[in-house]
């Protein structure tokens, strides 16, 4: 299908890309960098990392890898922090590595991370690689309730399309199958806040709060699984 995808220039002058099949972009037209910092670095990961002051290492899983965006500012994050980064995303339609090389996110990578992911982008999908020293990834390439694990993680990045193209990635076995793979004391993270998944997050044992949004949407969504 990636022949009908098309990469469409964000408010931040960062790309997305825009899929006609689900009618819909990978990231915020608001600007895509800006809503990848936002909901997932900062209010992610920097919250996590604040939380649990002293941390040295950190495990996330992202529903929805995408274009590798929330990935590569993970990486340079953590590299900046000197926390050694253990990242999982699940991705059911894989992009191709000709699109992954036309989003233009080698802006916002070390030269080294950006050289690293596009050339072991195809293996990424088969076994877990070293991106360079202490920071490793893994492509899931399976549908989210394919998914299994023995491991729990840090962080949850929740990135799937928004629940009015995609509802069945948003109900209710959706989330509980998730949230398993969420250590106690973990942050679950979206950009979206609905009253079914403040529910279904609540009936899980996770205490939710509103957040503000990124730029374009007034709130966002954080959730931390109670011990």
């Amino acid at each position: 299908m990636n022949h009908e995808l098309t990469i469409v220039k964000t408010a931040d002058g960062s790309n997305t890309i825009y899929n006609p099949q689900v009618g819909e972009n990978y990231h915020s037209r608001h600007g895509a960098v800006q809503e990848s910092l936002h909901v997932f670095v900062n209010s992610g990961l920097q919250y996590f990392l604040d939380a649990n002051q002293g941390t040295t290492s950190v495990s996330i899983l992202e529903v929805g890898l995408g274009t590798g965006l929330n990935f590569l500012l993970s990486a340079e994050f953590c590299s900046d922090k000197e926390t050694a980064l253990d990242y999982t995303g699940i991705e059911a339609y894989p992009l191709s590595l000709e699109m992954i090389r036309q989003t233009g996110h080698d802006r916002y990578a070390s030269e080294e991370l950006w050289s690293r992911f596009v050339l072991n982008y195809e293996r990424l999908l088969l076994l877990p690689v070293e991106m360079r020293a202490n920071c490793q990834l893994q492509i899931a390439n399976c549908k989210l309730m394919d998914f299994h694990s023995e491991k729990q993680y840090d962080i949850i990045y929740f990135d799937a399309f928004a629940s009015a193209r995609q509802p069945e990635m948003w109900d209710g076995d959706a989330i509980t199958h998730t949230v398993q793979f969420l250590k106690p004391g973990g942050v679950f993270v979206t950009y979206a806040i609905t009253g079914n998944l403040k529910r279904a997050l609540k009936a899980l044992g996770c205490k939710v709060e509103k957040a503000p949004g990124a730029p374009g949407k007034r709130e966002m969504l954080r959730a931390v699984k109670l011990l």
